[in-house]
C-alpha cells in the first residue's frame, strides 16, 4: 500500500491521459498542446462530454447552450447576498453550487440527456456564481451575463463590468481549456466517490468543489502570488530563496505528484506570464517568477507545475488573488461533469478497504469502574 493512494489505478476512463515521465496530458486523445494552440473552451467542453471534437454545427448548438444558460435563479442571487463580504469565495462557491440543485425542476433527474443538461448549466454557471459574490462583496451590482460572448470573454465582462480586449480574452480562453481537466486528482475523485452513490450531480460537483478548496490540491497559485508579493523585486528573489532552502520550506508552484519532468501546462503559462506581463508593464512578476524557476531547477531539481506561472498571469490580467482557485472551479466543473457523466454510465459503487494497522482484535471490554 502506497500512501496517499499514489500511483494507485482505482478504475477506467477515457476521457483524460497523463504520461507523467514524458510530460504528456491529452483530453479525449487529444494532446494539451494541440487544443491550448488551436482549440477553445467551448470546443474543449463538448470533446470532454461527448469524446469527439465537433463539427461546426454541433459547435455552435453547444456554445449556444453554454451562453444560455448562464443566469442563475433569483433565489441563489439573493442568498449570495446575505453571505459575509468577508466569506471566502470558495466558501461561497461551494454552497451556491449546492444551492443550484433546489431551483432546478431536473435535480434529481437521472436519465443520461437530464444529467447532460445540468452538466452543461452548471458549466454555463459557475463563473456567474463566482463574479456576482465578488462585485457583492465590493457593495456593487452584479452584471448580467452576455449570451453574445464566449464564456472566457463573459467572465471578464460579469467581473469588471467591462468587455475585455482579445488578448485577456484569449488569455483566459486558454487558461481555461489548460485546466479543465487532470484525470483522476483529489477533487474529481471526490466528484466520482459521491456520484458512485447516484447521488444527484450537483451533490457530486459540490463534493469536488470541497475537495478544491484545500491548500494542497487549489490555491497553490495564490500561494505564489503572495510570495511574489512579499519578495517585491527581482534583486530581492536570490536571498529569499536561499532563506526558504535554509529553512528547509517548499517554494509553492513546484513539484507535481504525477509529473516527473515539466507539466505541460507550465509551458503555456510560462509564455501566457511573459506576454501578459510585458504587456501591462509589469514584467518584473515574469521576472521573478523565471528567476525562482532557475533557483529550485538548479537547487532542488524540481520543475513549476500549472500553479506558478498562472498567478503571475492572472495578477497582470486584473484577477484578485482569492479568485484564482474559483476561478480553477470555473473551468474543472466541464472536467467535473464529463467524469460523473462516465461514471453514471457505467456505475460501480466506489469502496476501497483500508489497510488496518490499530490493536488485535481481541480486546475484552471491562466495566468503566475498573478501568
Amino acid at each position: 500500500m502506497k500512501a496517499g493512494l499514489e500511483d494507485i489505478v482505482a478504475g477506467e476512463s477515457r476521457i483524460c491521459y497523463i504520461d507523467g515521465d514524458r510530460g504528456i496530458l491529452a483530453y479525449q486523445g487529444y494532446n494539451i498542446h494541440e487544443l491550448a494552440t488551436n482549440s477553445t473552451f467551448e470546443e474543449t467542453c463538448h470533446l470532454l462530454w461527448f469524446g469527439r471534437l465537433p463539427n461546426r454545427a454541433e459547435l455552435d448548438d453547444t456554445s449556444r447552450k453554454l451562453a444560455s444558460n448562464r443566469s442563475i435563479a433569483a433565489q441563489v442571487l439573493d442568498a449570495i447576498k446575505r453571505m459575509p463580504a468577508k466569506a471566502l469565495p470558495m466558501e461561497v462557491l461551494r454552497s451556491s453550487v449546492s444551492m443550484l440543485s433546489m431551483y432546478d425542476p431536473e435535480a434529481e433527474d437521472m436519465s443520461p440527456e437530464a444529467n447532460l443538461r445540468k452538466a452543461v448549466r452548471l458549466t454555463a454557471q459557475t463563473g456567474t456564481l463566482v463574479t456576482a459574490f465578488h462585485r457583492i462583496r465590493n457593495a456593487k451590482e452584479p452584471v448580467a451575463p452576455r449570451p453574445d460572448l464566449s464564456l472566457a470573454a463573459n467572465f471578464a465582462y460579469m467581473l469588471n463590468g467591462t468587455e475585455p480586449n482579445d488578448t485577456m480574452t484569449k488569455a483566459l480562453d486558454i487558461a481555461l481549456i489548460l485546466h479543465a481537466d487532470h484525470e483522476w486528482n483529489a477533487s474529481t475523485f471526490a466528484g466520482r466517490v459521491t456520484a458512485a452513490t447516484l447521488s444527484d450531480i450537483y451533490s457530486a460537483v459540490t463534493s469536488a468543489i470541497g475537495a478544491l478548496k484545500g491548500p494542497l490540491h487549489g490555491g497553490a497559485n495564490e500561494a505564489v502570488m503572495r510570495m511574489l508579493m512579499k519578495i517585491g523585486e527581482v534583486s530581492k528573489v536570490d536571498a529569499f530563496v536561499r532563506d526558504i532552502f535554509a529553512q528547509k520550506q517548499k517554494i509553492p508552484g513546484f513539484g507535481h505528484r504525477v509529473y516527473h519532468t515539466e507539466d505541460p501546462r507550465a509551458t503555456h503559462l510560462r509564455r501566457m506570464s511573459k506576454e501578459a506581463c510585458e504587456r501591462a508593464g509589469q514584467g518584473k512578476w515574469f521576472e521573478m517568477s523565471a528567476r525562482i524557476e532557475a533557483l529550485v531547477k538548479s537547487e532542488k531539481k524540481l520543475n513549476p507545475n500549472v500553479d506558478f506561472y498562472s498567478a503571475s498571469t492572472y495578477h497582470v490580467i486584473g484577477m484578485p488573488i482569492d479568485l484564482f482557485t474559483p476561478f480553477f472551479a470555473v473551468s474543472r466543473m466541464s472536467g467535473w461533469t464529463a467524469h460523473i457523466l462516465e461514471q453514471y454510465s457505467n456505475n460501480r459503487l466506489i469502496r476501497p478497504r483500508a489497510e488496518y494497522i490499530g490493536p488485535a482484535p481481541d480486546l475484552k471490554w471491562v466495566p468503566v469502574s475498573q478501568r
